[in-house]
């Protein structure tokens, strides 16, 4: 019987190399956005990260675009509160979003985050995919679930992504994968096949640009 969620395989030589084209170009951070009024024009296809506070994802999309600091990384958590807009080469934008999960940012500037994000996963045609991304030391989390649900419920497909890979050993990482399955399992927008990367290393750096490239 074949896996559910498999891990993604290794793209061709064709598509790697599409993908690799499409970050190889001119990457720009667009604008911050705290409203849904300062959105930029929805004339593109679009993909987002969301995850936890300190998943990793500033470094992931660092990796992607093979700049350190497009994404500025923060050791506080919760301290990135806007939809951040990146150009990849005027054919689409890359979206980061506000880090959630954040234990000591004021209530009052969680809800106001939470209900940005909500509008904006429920309200942007031109989102193509949504990538949730999974610290694989700890898996998916009950605050990893809430998002989860919420683009189930605004039907947007999302895809999970497995960060710093390299920090765990074979077995341990299998353990992982099994939690990540059983959870997804109850959740009918995710897309059936997960990235297993590593900043770091490299790790599915080009399978992710190359599912990036192909939903163009």
């Amino acid at each position: 019987m074949p896996l559910p969620f498999p891990v993604a395989d290794a793209p061709d030589q064709i598509t790697s190399e599409i993908g690799r084209k499409l970050f190889a170009g001119p990457v720009d951070f667009v604008k911050g956005v705290v409203a849904m009024s300062g959105l930029p024009p929805a004339d593109r296809a679009e993909v987002c990260f969301a995850g936890r506070s300190n998943v990793g994802k500033s470094s992931l999309i660092n990796a992607l675009t093979g700049r350190k600091s497009l994404a500025r990384a923060s050791n506080t958590p919760g301290r990135t509160q806007e939809i951040n807009f990146f150009d990849l080469g005027g054919q689409s934008y890359l979206v980061d979003l506000p880090g959630y999960g954040y234990a000591n940012a004021p209530l009052d500037k969680v809800q106001k985050w939470q209900a940005l994000l909500k509008q904006y996963l429920s309200g942007r045609a031109t989102l193509r995919r949504a990538f949730v991304l999974i610290d694989s030391r700890h898996g998916i989390k009950a605050v990893d679930e809430e998002i989860m649900a919420l683009l189930d419920s605004a039907a947007v497909t999302f895809q999970c992504v497995l960060t710093k890979a390299d920090k765990l050993k074979s077995k341990e990482l299998d353990k992982v994968l099994a939690q990540v399955r059983e959870k997804l399992s109850k959740h009918p927008a995710a897309f059936p096949e997960l990235i297993v990367t590593s900043s770091e290393k490299g790790d599915g750096i080009a399978t992710l640009r190359a599912v990036i490239a192909g939903l163009e």
